[in-house]
C-alpha cells in the first residue's frame, strides 16, 4: 500500500478528563496501526505531549496546523487551540466539554472536506457538552445535522448487528415515536448499510417488538399489532427480507440472533444492554446512513479509572479498523455498482 493509498482517519479527542485520550494513544503505540492508515488526532500538541508524559509513553506526535500537513507514518495532532488546559481526571466540567466540541466539530469539518477519510470520535460526557451554540444528545444526533443522510446508531461487531428505531429518547416517549415511516426509514438505512458497508447482499433483517411478547394479542399494549406487524408486511412486499417482531427477552437467550445480518431493536436499552453484554469491548457505534463514515467505541469516559493507566484500548482500535473497512467496502460497492462488469470480470 503506498501513502497516497493509505485512509486518513480523523479522531476526535472526547473528553479530556476520561479514558479518551489514553485509548487513542495506546492504540498507536503498536506500530503497526500505522501500517493501514495515517491518523490525524483534532486537539493541540501541548495536550497530547501531556498525556504522554503521564501515561509514560514513548509514542511521538507530529503537530500540525491544519490537517492538509500530515505527514504518512506519523501520529499527526492539529492543533486546534493552542492554550493550556487543565485536567482533572475523573471530573465532569464544563470547560473540558467545550474542548471536546472543539476538537469534534474541527474534525466534522475536515471530513466534510474531504480533508480527513473517516472519523473516530472518542467518548465524550454528554451533560458538558451542552450549551447555547451546542445541544445535541450525542455524536449521532450532531452527525445527522452536520452531514448529509438520515442517521441510525447502528452498533457492530464481528458477530453481530443491532440498529435501533428510536436512541435517545426517554423510554415513556419510545412507543409514540415509532411510526410507519420511521420503521421504514430505518429499515431501509440498515438494509442499504448491510449491502454497501457490510457486503452483504441479500441481507436478513429481525425486528424486535415494541412490548414485552410482542404484546400478547393486545393484552400488554397494542402497538406491535396496529403499527409495527402491518408495517413489517408492508416492507416485506418490496422483496426486504425483514421478519418479526420478535419478543426481545429470549431472542438473545436462545440464540436465535445468530440467524440474521442485523437485529433492529425499538428502543436503546433493548438493543445496547444484550451487545454490550455479547461484544463489549470488541463492540463499535458506527453511524449508518450518513454520506461519510463515522466509529466510535462502544463504552463511555470511564471516569472512574481516568488517568490510572489501566483503560482497554480494544474497542478504539476496532471502531478504527471498522471505519477503514467500512470506507474501503463502500468505495468498491459505488465503484462496482457503476460498472458491474468490472466485478464480473474479476
Amino acid at each position: 500500500m503506498t501513502k497516497e493509498e493509505k485512509i486518513i482517519v480523523g479522531i476526535s479527542v472526547g473528553d479530556l478528563n476520561g479514558i479518551g485520550p489514553e485509548i487513542i494513544i495506546k492504540t498507536y503505540e503498536d506500530p503497526r496501526s500505522l501500517e493501514l492508515s495515517t491518523p490525524v488526532i483534532f486537539a493541540s500538541g501541548k495536550i497530547m505531549q501531556f498525556f504522554k508524559n503521564h501515561f509514560k509513553s514513548k509514542i511521538n506526535f507530529f503537530n500540525i496546523d491544519t490537517p492538509e500537513k500530515l505527514s504518512h507514518g506519523k501520529v499527526n495532532v492539529v492543533d486546534v487551540w493552542k492554550e493550556p488546559v487543565k485536567i482533572e481526571f475523573g471530573k465532569a466540567d464544563n470547560k473540558i466539554g467545550e474542548y471536546s466540541i472543539k476538537s469534534l466539530e474541527a474534525a466534522t469539518n475536515s471530513l466534510k472536506e474531504g480533508t480527513i477519510d473517516v472519523l473516530v470520535t472518542a467518548p465524550i460526557n454528554k451533560h458538558n457538552i451542552q450549551s447555547d451554540k451546542f445541544n445535541f444528545p450525542g455524536h449521532t444526533d450532531y452527525l445527522a445535522k452536520a452531514l448529509n443522510g438520515k442517521s441510525l446508531m447502528f452498533m457492530v461487531s464481528e458477530n453481530l448487528r443491532i440498529g435501533l428505531l428510536t436512541d435517545h429518547v426517554p423510554l415513556k416517549d419510545a412507543s409514540n415515536a415509532i411510526t410507519e415511516d420511521l420503521i421504514i426509514e430505518k429499515i431501509a438505512t440498515v438494509t442499504k448499510s448491510l449491502r454497501q458497508d457490510f457486503g452483504i447482499r441479500k441481507p436478513k433483517v429481525a425486528v424486535l417488538a415494541i412490548n414485552p411478547h410482542a404484546g400478547d394479542n393486545g393484552v400488554i399494549g397494542n402497538e406491535d399489532d396496529t403499527v409495527l406487524k402491518p408495517t413489517l408486511e408492508k416492507i416485506k412486499t418490496t422483496g426486504h427480507l425483514v421478519f418479526g417482531p420478535y419478543s426481545a427477552d429470549s431472542f438473545f437467550g436462545s440464540n436465535t440472533y445468530k440467524n440474521f445480518d442485523a437485529i433492529i431493536a425499538s428502543y436503546h436499552d433493548q438493543g445496547l444492554i444484550p451487545f454490550k453484554t455479547i461484544a463489549f469491548g470488541q463492540g463499535v457505534n458506527y453511524t449508518a446512513g450518513l454520506e461519510k463514515v463515522r466509529t466510535s467505541p462502544d463504552h463511555g469516559t470511564a471516569y472512574e479509572i481516568a488517568g490510572k493507566g489501566v483503560a482497554d484500548e480494544s474497542s478504539m482500535k476496532q471502531a478504527i479498523y471498522t471505519a477503514i473497512k467500512i470506507f474501503r467496502n463502500r468505495n468498491d460497492y459505488n465503484h462496482y455498482g457503476k460498472n458491474p462488469l468490472k466485478k464480473a470480470s474479476r
